[in-house]
């Protein structure tokens, strides 16, 4: 395989696919969302998740000052509304009603979760940091919700039923297929 050496990251995109997600806030009565590819999970004990916000942004402000965030998982069938919430400013319109957001009952915080998402997370902000030109805020996931016949019984994705929405970057989305999958068994390969 032939590289390339480069001294900066260019388009940045050597890190995708990534999951699309939708990310939800609420506060003093207006709610927002935004499409968020920059997320992981931070801690198991806690509970603890992480997301990459520019402060320029308006749901920025919201999460900081509600302290709370929901994080949306969406199927690859709503990936133009990922891109159309990504897209546009909710300091200009309400996301909600121009997008048909559609939302389920949040149950420990004030956040939006989308009726449409595979998964959620309720979160409450627990730290937020400055990295460059992004803030890296890190939330307790204090409520999960799941479609419940979209999930093995160990917990996996199954792709025969949902098909996650990746985003490869440059406004390009895919999904995985069930046909390219491959288990590797702990047991056997994860002996050192």
């Amino acid at each position: 395989m032939l590289k390339g050496v480069a001294e900066n990251a260019g388009g940045f995109y050597q890190h995708y696919p990534r999951t699309a997600t939708i990310v939800t806030a609420s506060n003093n009565g207006r709610k927002n969302a935004m499409a968020v590819a920059w997320h992981c999970p931070v801690s198991f004990n806690p509970a603890l998740y992480g997301i990459a916000v520019a402060p320029k942004r308006y749901t920025y402000r919201m999460i900081v000052d509600s302290r709370q965030f929901g994080i949306n998982f969406m199927p690859y069938e709503k990936s133009e509304k990922i891109a159309e919430v990504g897209g546009s400013s909710g300091d200009l319109i309400d996301k909600f009603t121009e997008f048909n957001l559609t939302e389920d009952q949040s149950i420990k915080t004030d956040v939006p979760i989308l009726k449409d998402a595979y998964a959620a997370y309720e979160c409450r902000v627990i730290d937020d940091r400055l990295f460059g030109d992004h803030v890296w805020i890190i939330g307790e996931i204090v409520a999960v919700h799941t479609a419940s016949d979209v999930f093995k019984e160990n917990g996996v994705l199954d792709l025969k039923m949902i098909r996650p929405s990746l985003y490869l970057g440059g406004e390009t989305y895919c999904t995985g297929d069930g046909e390219s999958m491959r288990v590797y068994e702990r047991e056997k390969y994860g002996k050192r």
